[in-house]
């Protein structure tokens, strides 16, 4: 859980969120449910909105987290794909770094229209992890690991099929947006580099030593306030 509070408390994170709110374009009294709540950051901002809202992660330690955080929310332990909800009850649907977790997108996305009412909105956020650009001073070596990161997660790709999933699922008049956060504080990325690194070497990419020469590198440009990544999220939303 501390890793999920470290994301969320990231200087871009709030603005990402604010945007996501944004895009949901609900009212005070209107019912969403946030998919893959994590610690709850984003349902106790929604909640201090006048939002009714649901909570709902897999994670039962997550879910404690977010109960603490929002003692106003309503919460589950459940699937995206199993969501508890009645067909037709909410007015609001978000996920927020979920989609790139799962090998099979359909059913997630089928119990998002199935409890969502008509004319409701959807607000799917994700990083592509295609597009992201780290500043390295082996460039080559540098894209060779953050192929290692992507290999981490099933779908590391899956923000930029956003649009066309929701489409072929019957959501209608999808709307894009981007949000890109600079990062030149190597600390915030520290843990992220070794997981893309080692990944890496796992999979054969790279050696080892290649890897802890890359990471070196890094330390370096962070000591000397050259280190640079900017990592952009995609977020689409659409209406049922």
């Amino acid at each position: 859980m501390s890793f999920l509070d470290r994301i969320e408390e990231t200087p871009g994170a709030g603005a990402l969120r604010a945007t996501s709110y944004e895009l949901l374009g609900l009212s005070p009294g209107d019912t969403v449910v946030d998919v893959a709540c994590g610690a709850g950051h984003a349902v106790a901002e929604l909640v201090a909105s006048g939002l009714k809202v649901i909570g709902v992660d897999p994670d039962p330690d997550a879910i404690a987290a977010a109960r603490a955080r929002s003692t106003d929310g309503m919460f589950h332990v459940a699937r995206s794909d199993e969501l508890p909800l009645e067909d037709e009850s909410v007015d609001g649907y978000r996920a927020a770094r979920l989609f790139h977790l799962l090998a099979d997108p359909l059913p997630t996305l089928i119990e998002a229209q199935r409890v969502l009412r008509p004319g409701g909105r959807i607000v799917l956020v994700g990083q592509d992890y295609g597009f992201l650009l780290l500043d390295g001073t082996d460039q080559d070596l540098t894209d060779v690991v953050l192929l290692g990161l992507e290999s981490r997660t099933p779908a590391p790709r899956a923000a930029r099929s956003y649009r066309d999933l929701l489409l072929d699922q019957g959501f209608r008049d999808p709307e894009v947006a981007v949000h890109n956060e600079v990062v030149t504080d190597y600390a915030q990325l520290t843990r992220q580099l070794e997981s893309a690194a080692t990944a890496a070497v796992e999979k054969a990419l790279i050696t080892r030593q290649d890897a802890d020469e890359w990471l070196a590198d890094q330390a370096d440009r962070g000591r000397h306030d050259r280190f640079l990544a900017i990592l952009p999220t995609l977020l689409v939303a659409a209406t049922r």
